[in-house]
């Protein structure tokens, strides 16, 4: 009890010379000339402007509310399909890769134009919501203890009464650490819909009317009304998980039996590939007939090849996406390895240190969720328009997902497992390498196949707002211009890039998996 209080007594007044060196700062506007105003005048102005937030903040919130329920809803049972069927999940493979991947601020104004009300948001909320808890609910499932399925089975269980039984409950942990990075998700992606025109309030829209009026308080104000709405979401999600799972953690050592090997099967293993391959443009080309848009602006995988190669015009948009593309991959390489580092070495911080997860939270739920566009002047004024501020935003909307699941697989080691080297006299930093890391090395590939492509879109996020080169450059020149048949290519190249990476990471998790006697994903 007086070590939590020391503790408590110890972040507030970590808090407190924060705030008090920050309002200094902020008064004496030594940070780009009041690009930073200090907390007094951001809560100033939100006190003038308080009349303003209940329509923004309610518009918002219904679209990422209900991004997040069916987001969250499809995503634990397409996790629940995908790791009960491996032939479902290699099917599936290509358009959950497709889903991440695309490029919110491409998509926007494509579901502005096609959907009306809230739709655009609840969509792109969705989205954002959907690959990250639906990796947590197959991890989760694959790592199930084998005995305790042979025990149901033993007394003649069904398959479903292993999964009912067994393996949701001891994939509960995973899912609602799913939800918890899906939460803040849910509000970014109704805030970039926004962003794009969908409608008249939402923070988003009030972020972007506001963006003229040289007035950093109000733009920071927003910003932290956002991460507010976030911070809620996530600490109902973390509280829930809390009451949820304290009695049901494991404490005796989990026995993993190895993966069961695939029987190698050339004709059906080429089949399941192509259709993989081939059921997102499938799916894509059938929503865009059923919805009835407009060719001008819909364009099916026919007319983005017939963009790119077969029209007149076909070379000069090669070479335009080719120059953008030689810009944007090495950021995005770099931006992901500094993402992942730092995300790895802070988990591994909170496993010998856990008030460094308490102290640090509210500054990665802030990086996760205050709007790029509020952030982007003070980068910019701060780092200029080169590579440095395309790495801190790469950096910023990568290492949050991927500390949140490593900071859980960490937590979910058994205590028998640790209990036995330190019986031998084992240093924290050894209880680390010998069984911590070893033990997290499901949830360490998950967090690097959720920074695939995050990094990418982090780049281009950068690139569109900021500095003027690559696929956001490229993909913002379009949007200006109306070409959307350079907005779909640069679409798809986004996916194809970001299926590339996860497949080489996806190869490389297998490998050291089955090495360590563990269950790859399938």
């Amino acid at each position: 009890m007086a070590t939590e209080t020391a503790r408590r007594r110890n972040t507030l007044r970590n808090a407190a010379i924060f705030l008090v060196l920050w309002e200094v700062i902020g008064d004496l506007r030594l940070v780009a000339d009041g690009a930073l105003p200090s907390p007094s005048a951001i809560l100033i102005a939100l006190w003038r402007d308080l009349a303003d937030y209940p329509p923004h903040i309610l518009a918002t919130f219904e679209g990422a509310f209900a991004g997040f329920v069916i987001g969250n809803l499809v995503a634990v049972l397409a996790g629940i399909l995908f790791a009960v069927s491996p032939v479902a999940a290699r099917l599936g493979r290509g358009l959950n890769i497709a889903l991440f991947a695309l490029p919110p601020i491409a998509i926007s104004p494509i579901l502005v134009l096609t959907f009306s009300g809230m739709t655009p948001r609840i969509v792109l909320a969705a989205i954002g919501c959907y690959f990250v808890t639906m990796s947590a609910t197959i991890t989760g499932i694959s790592q199930t203890d084998r005995r305790m399925l042979d025990v149901v089975r033993a007394y003649g269980g069904s398959r479903w009464k292993e999964l009912r039984l067994v393996e949701i409950r001891a994939a509960l942990p995973a899912i609602l650490a799913g939800l918890r990075v899906a939460a803040p998700a849910a509000v970014l992606g109704s805030i970039l819909a926004e962003f794009g025109g969908g409608g008249r309030f939402g923070l988003g829209a009030y972020l972007i009317g506001s963006l003229g009026r040289a007035d950093p308080g109000r733009l920071w104000g927003i910003g932290l009304a956002a991460t507010g709405m976030a911070l809620i979401a996530y600490g109902i999600c973390a509280l829930i998980e809390a009451r949820i799972t304290h009695s049901t953690r494991a404490v005796n050592i989990a026995a993993t039996a190895p993966g069961e090997e695939r029987e190698t099967r050339p004709v059906t293993d080429t089949l399941i590939a192509l259709g993989s391959f081939a059921l997102p443009f499938a799916i894509w080309w059938l929503l865009l007939k059923l919805m009835g848009t407009p060719e001008m602006i819909a364009k099916t995988p026919a007319g983005v090849v017939d963009y790119l190669f077969l029209a007149p015009s076909a070379p000069g948009a090669q070479s335009r996406l080719l120059a953008a593309l030689a810009e944007t991959l090495p950021m995005t390489i770099i931006g992901m390895a500094a993402g992942l580092a730092f995300a790895f070495l802070l988990a591994l911080a909170s496993v010998v240190r856990p008030g460094i997860v308490r102290g640090f939270m509210p500054i990665a739920l802030v990086t996760q969720t205050m709007p790029l566009v509020a952030l982007t002047p003070l980068l910019v004024l701060m780092l200029g328009r080169g590579p440095s501020v395309i790495l801190w935003i790469t950096i910023s909307v990568t290492f949050f997902p991927a500390f949140v699941t490593l900071a859980q697989g960490l937590s979910m080691v058994t205590r028998g497992a640790l209990d036995v080297v330190k019986a031998y006299g084992a240093s924290p930093m050894t209880q680390l390498r010998l069984v911590s890391i070893p033990a997290s090395l499901p949830w360490l590939f998950t967090a690097t196949r959720l920074a695939v492509p995050r990094a990418l879109l982090g780049v281009m996020i950068a690139e569109w707002l900021a500095t003027g080169t690559g696929l956001g450059n490229l993909l913002n020149q379009s949007r200006g211009y109306l070409d959307y048949g350079m907005i779909w290519t640069v679409a798809v190249a986004s996916v194809l890039l970001a299926v590339i990476f996860y497949q080489i990471v996806l190869i490389i998790e297998r490998r050291v998996l089955r090495s360590y006697g563990m269950r790859p994903a399938d």
